[in-house]
């Protein structure tokens, strides 16, 4: 009880009514971050609504949640092979959760626990501020600029294409964007608890916040790698900066607890993921001018390659450091105000514990992806500047806090444009980018009653997506390489979502030149042979999404061992008998 009581003192300043305004912050914070979440998910006249990367991202977590709630650790979208390379903590809560309250993943995914997360994060950043600064104001401007930080890309689009948009046009998503990437939102509520926990040992120290910050952190590497990452340096930094400070072996102790507890719970599923880390140095920077949907600025691109290729190196410098100021201030938009801030305080001259550690991650999470991408997909380890983005939004607000009221406004009206421009683009619309219709919801219903067997799918055709991009909704088997069918009918499936079995590193092209088997082969024996080596239950087509032959064999049912055990206007499901 007494330890219920401590948690339930840390939301006392939230009650009290001269705490109006923070209370209004978050509601209108987390309200805001919700919208890009909310909405996906629920049925609507033409179907199963998917906005923003939810038709893809979204539907990736639903799989791995819904497989592991089957306490099953086989990648859902990858028959015959186990979950690897992939921190799956966020996944496993969920359906941790699912299991317990039997309330739909679907439903925990995309309008409970986002509402939830949007809340904490900004109760905890206020807190966090509140323990370290010791003002409300302060606590107040940081915990606005987390939930509406925003970057200069809408700058660019206003003047090119005369409308706010461009979130990403400098490569990092903005604070708006924060739910649609849930397992960074959860390890932002780890962050900021374990932040909170430095604080309070500092002060005093206590084997139970000693504990809990060991598991806060340690948890990290699971959750989110890239939160790990940074956070283990910056324990290291500030246990080491401690230990000749004060000779206390308290922030190394956090340290050596939380790398050990992170190896644990990481390397069994990841053993290899080291190999995925490849070393190549600016590429953020050459494709953010190369390529259109990014800043995109062909000339300076051109140059850049023409320096770099003929060694011109008192050129080819300056032009990086040029491209780089454009990365680093286009991304960050107002949030060059906390720069300044550290600059104008020369603030690594005098600072804390907590100083140091919010710096090490900062600095840390701008370094790391100049040099380093992910085999696959390049561009996720975009993702460990998020937390660059978010300690700045804090040193951001607490700057903003000591300044005169023109200026306040002046930067809100600046960084509300972002968020604005987001939400009216992708988010509110009323009409998705991409659905399941309710013949295809049908059928999956149909197929998730069925005893449980690995389902073969057509393969995707990028070719007829392309064709169907300008009239959303789309279908999802036409709008991205996805996990829906395994999502939704519950069954692993032997080939989906190619986007992130090249993340996770499985070699799915050979098993995508295989699953055509069936629909183009003439060898009865072959195809029956390649269904009974693979442990084909199910086969599961769409009527429409190809010509010719569509999803159809050229052998006959009966011919391959077939039944037709559901059939509506869109889609035919066989069972391999």
């Amino acid at each position: 009880m007494a330890k219920f009581g401590e948690i339930l003192q840390l939301f006392m300043p939230l009650l009290r009514k001269n705490n109006l305004s923070i209370l209004l912050v978050i509601f209108l914070g987390s309200l805001s971050w919700s919208l890009t979440m909310v909405k996906s998910g629920l049925i609507y006249p033409f179907g199963m609504g998917f906005w923003g990367p939810n038709g893809h991202d979204g539907v990736w977590h639903l799989a791995l949640i819904n497989s592991l709630s089957r306490g099953s650790w086989e990648m859902p979208i990858f028959s015959g092979e186990n979950i690897r390379n992939y921190h799956i903590g966020f996944d496993l809560i969920l359906a941790w959760i699912h299991k317990l309250t039997q309330i739909p993943a679907i439903t925990l995914y995309f309008q409970i626990l986002p509402t939830l997360l949007a809340v904490l994060v900004g109760w905890l950043t206020y807190r966090f501020v509140m323990l370290w600064r010791n003002s409300s104001r302060e606590a107040l401007w940081a915990t606005f600029f987390v939930y509406f930080a925003g970057d200069f890309g809408w700058i660019v689009t206003l003047i090119r294409n005369k409308q706010i948009g461009g979130e990403s046009l400098f490569w990092s998503q903005q604070s708006i964007s924060t739910l649609i990437n849930p397992p960074f939102a959860m390890s932002l509520v780890l962050l900021l608890s374990g932040a909170i926990l430095i604080l309070k040992l500092k002060n005093k120290f206590s084997i139970w916040h000693l504990a809990l910050a060991i598991i806060f952190f340690g948890l990290l590497a699971e959750i989110k790698i890239y939160a790990g990452i940074l956070a283990l340096a910056g324990l290291l930094v500030i246990g080491i900066y401690q230990l000749i400070k004060s000779g206390k072996f308290t922030f190394l102790s956090i340290f050596g607890g939380s790398a050990v507890l992170s190896m644990l719970l990481f390397l069994p599923l990841n053993s290899g993921s080291q190999k995925m880390i490849v070393f190549q140095p600016f590429w953020f920077l050459e494709t953010m001018m190369a390529v259109s949907d990014r800043f995109g600025w062909p000339r300076f691109y051109e140059a850049l390659m023409n320096y770099k290729t003929g060694h011109i190196f008192l050129k080819l410098i300056p032009a990086y450091f040029i491209a780089f100021l454009i990365f680093l201030v286009g991304n960050m938009g107002t949030r060059v105000v906390g720069v300044y801030g550290i600059i104008k305080n020369k603030l690594w001259r005098k600072f804390s514990q907590i100083d140091l550690f919010l710096l090490v991650m900062a600095s840390l999470g701008i370094i790391l992806p100049m040099f380093f991408l992910q085999s696959g997909t390049p561009w996720n380890t975009i993702q460990f500047f998020y937390y660059s983005l978010f300690v700045m939004s804090i040193l951001s607000g607490i700057w903003l806090a000591q300044q005169k009221t023109w200026l306040i406004i002046l930067v809100v009206l600046l960084t509300l444009s972002t968020t604005i421009g987001t939400l009216s683009l992708s988010y509110l619309p009323m009409r998705p980018p991409a659905k399941i219709s309710h013949q295809e919801l049908a059928a999956l219903k149909f197929l998730e009653k069925q005893p449980q067997g690995v389902v073969l799918t057509y393969p995707f055709d990028e070719y007829k997506a392309e064709l169907a991009v300008n009239n959303p909704p789309r279908p999802l088997y036409l709008y991205a390489s996805s996990a829906y069918v395994s999502a939704f009918s519950q069954h692993p499936t032997y080939l989906e979502d190619e986007i992130n079995l090249n993340i996770t590193g499985f070699d799915w092209r050979n098993r995508r030149e295989k699953s055509m088997l069936p629909f183009d082969s003439l060898n009865q024996e072959e195809v029956q042979k390649f269904l009974a080596d693979n442990k084909i239950h199910y086969l599961y087509l769409v009527l429409n999404q190809t010509p010719v032959f569509g999803q159809r064999f050229r052998l006959g049912e009966g011919q391959l061992g077939l039944t037709n055990i559901f059939e509506n206007q869109e889609v035919v499901i066989y069972r391999v008998n």
